[in-house]
């Protein structure tokens, strides 16, 4: 297993983890397999999105808070109300993708990144990666 370190630096936060995770890729001499990408937290998420246009964080941030926005009434608030609706938030997203490998390299789309997404930041966070030969 691989572990990436992050510092996310605000409250929600989208941080590209596309190259980091490609240079593991090719680090670990798999030919063909497949990439899992998993968030161990329960206030962060991982998803693939777009990376070619930066406004779409903005828009990916903006939708999130206005299906689950922060609110001081849920029942389980454990240290912030931006806890409670993390857990949610990050259920809704998930904690991992599975990225197919082809020919020793990540077979994502042309616009496709590799996003962890805080929602309850900023904190140090870990995203591990196990990559599986076929």
């Amino acid at each position: 297993m691989i572990t990436i370190n992050i510092d996310t630096q605000q409250r929600q936060d989208l941080v590209n983890l596309t190259e980091d995770i490609r240079a593991s890729v090719a680090s670990s001499g798999t030919d063909e397999g497949v990439c899992v990408v998993y968030c161990p937290h329960t206030t962060g998420g991982v998803t693939l999105n777009s990376q070619m246009d930066p406004p779409t964080l903005t828009d990916l941030i903006e939708e999130i808070d206005r299906i689950v926005p922060t609110r001081v009434d849920f029942k389980h608030i454990f240290d912030t109300p931006s806890d409670a609706a993390g857990h949610i938030k990050a259920s809704i997203i998930g904690n991992s993708v599975s990225i197919p490998i082809s020919s020793g390299k990540l077979a994502l789309g042309s616009s496709q990144g590799i996003l962890f997404w805080e929602f309850d930041g900023p904190r140090n966070r870990k995203v591990h990666l196990q990559i599986i030969g076929s």
